[in-house]
């Protein structure tokens, strides 16, 4: 299973961005999915989790501005981000494993290369 991020790139505070993950390889099992992302200087963190069954969680620094989707008639995972800020400024990463997943979204078995995000003033 391989995950290929895209949508990434640079925007001023308060734009929004889609994120999308496509899933290539073996997919016809479903997975746990998520977002995670990882600014200069700073640990890993995650923003957006979801199950097999659609249900989300989110941290709670997102305040309502990230949703996370899937479409898994495309093996495709979303993250639409808006009212971005410079604190957003980030290399965010999607991950996928069978559920249960483990606890921590960088541990899982299926993480892509990343999509750069970055917010200016």
């Amino acid at each position: 299973v391989q995950l290929a991020e895209s949508g990434g790139g640079s925007v001023q505070a308060g734009a929004s961005l889609r994120l999308s993950c496509e899933m290539s390889g073996y997919t016809r099992r479903r997975y746990c999915m998520g977002w995670f992302r990882r600014a200069p200087g700073k640990g890993r963190e995650e923003v957006a989790y979801i199950d097999m069954d659609g249900n989300t969680r989110y941290p709670d620094f997102v305040e309502g501005r990230f949703t996370i989707d899937r479409d898994d008639a495309k093996n495709t995972l979303y993250l639409q981000m808006s009212n971005l800020k410079p604190e957003d400024t980030a290399m965010y990463y999607c991950a996928g494993d069978p559920c249960p997943p483990p606890s921590r979204m960088w541990e899982y078995n299926y993480v892509g290369k990343g999509t750069q995000v970055t917010v200016s003033q």
